[in-house]
C-alpha cells in the first residue's frame, strides 16, 4: 500500500506525463509505477524527500542514453524512463563465478557514459566528490570509534588529495556497480539509479570493488582486488595507483556512510575490511 502522498504525486505525473500506470510499490525511498506512455514500457519514480536521487532526472538526461536508461520526462523528485527488460541484474554473473566478465561488462558500460561530451559549465551545477568529503569531517567531530582512527585519518588525507589533484573532472555515475546495471533484450547492460557527481574516472571504479555485497569473500581477495583494477584500468586507459587510492578512501566513506544511515558498521563490516585490505598497496605511494 503506497502512502496517499506519494500516490497523488504518482497521479499527478501520470496524468502531466500520459501514462496508463498498470502496476505500483512502494521501496524504502521511493515509489514505482510501471505502465504504458506512447505505448512503449516505462517506469515512473517519485522520490519521496530531497537527497541522492532528487534531481536523478537532470542527471540522466546529461548522460543522453549514454550505456545509461533514457529519461523521457523529469521533474524535482520525479522521473520518467525506459523499462529494461528483463532487467536481472549484473550482480547473478558475478556471484555465479564469472567476475571477469561482469567486471568486462562493467569497463564497457563506464566507457559509453563517458564518451558524451559535456563542457565544464554544463556539470557545475551537480554535486562533486569534493563536496562529499564533508563525510570525514562530520565523522571525526562526532566522536564515533568503530572506524579505527587511523583508517579515517589516512582516508580523508588520500581522498581530499586526490579531490586537489583531479585531472579531467567530468560528471560521473557515482554508485556504479553489479546491482544498478540491468539488462535488457534490445540494448543490453545499461544502468540505473546514478547518483551524478563530478569527478575523475578512476573515481567511478570505487562502487565496483565493494561488490557484490551479497559476497564479501569475493571482493576482499587481494587476487579479486587486483585483478579487477587491472583489468579496468587496462580498458579504460586509466591511472592503477590513483583507481587503487580511490578504491581504499571511498572504503573508509563508504563505512561513514553507513554508519549515518543507522547501520551497524565495525572492523568486521566489509568496507572497513577492503580498506584495510587495499591500504598496504596505497601506502607505498606518497600521499
Amino acid at each position: 500500500m503506497i502512502e496517499p502522498e506519494l500516490l497523488d504525486r504518482i497521479q499527478k505525473h501520470a496524468r502531466e506525463w500520459r501514462v496508463a500506470v498498470e502496476d505500483s510499490f512502494e521501496t524504502a525511498t521511493s515509489a514505482i509505477a510501471f505502465g504504458k506512455h506512447h505505448q512503449k514500457p516505462v517506469v515512473l519514480k517519485v522520490v519521496k524527500r530531497p537527497g541522492d536521487e532528487w534531481r536523478s532526472g537532470e542527471i540522466l538526461e546529461a548522460f543522453d542514453g549514454g550505456g545509461i536508461v533514457r529519461v523521457y520526462e523529469h521533474a524535482p523528485g520525479a522521473v520518467l524512463m525506459e523499462r529494461l527488460r528483463p532487467g536481472n541484474s549484473l550482480a547473478s554473473l558475478a556471484l555465479n563465478g564469472r567476475d571477469e566478465e561482469a567486471t568486462e561488462i562493467l569497463g564497457a558500460v563506464i566507457q559509453q557514459m563517458s564518451a558524451i561530451e559535456r563542457s565544464s559549465s554544463d556539470e557545475s551545477s551537480f554535486t562533486t566528490v569534493h563536496d562529499w568529503a564533508g563525510g570525514f569531517e562530520r565523522y571525526i567531530a562526532s566522536g564515533d570509534k568503530k572506524i579505527p582512527r587511523h583508517l579515517v585519518e589516512a582516508g580523508q588525507r588520500i581522498y581530499l588529495h586526490l579531490c586537489a589533484s583531479l585531472r579531467q573532472p567530468r560528471l560521473l555515475h557515482g554508485d556504479l556497480q553489479h546491482y544498478n546495471v540491468l539488462f535488457d533484450s534490445d540494448r543490453g547492460w545499461v544502468a540505473i539509479d546514478p547518483k551524478g557527481v563530478v569527478g575523475d574516472l578512476e573515481y567511478e571504479l570505487g562502487a565496483i570493488l565493494r561488490n557484490p555485497f551479497e559476497q564479501p569473500d569475493l571482493f576482499l581477495s587481494v587476487m579479486t582486488i587486483e585483478k579487477r583494477l587491472k583489468q579496468l584500468t587496462s580498458r579504460l586507459s586509466l591511472d592503477l595507483e590513483r583507481a587503487r587510492a580511490w578504491v581504499f578512501a571511498q572504503a573508509v566513506l563508504s563505512a561513514i556512510w553507513d554508519i549515518e544511515d543507522g547501520f551497524v558498521v565495525n572492523e568486521g563490516t566489509s568496507s572497513v575490511r577492503l580498506a584495510q585490505t587495499v591500504r598496504p598497496a596505497v601506502d607505498r605511494i606518497r600521499y
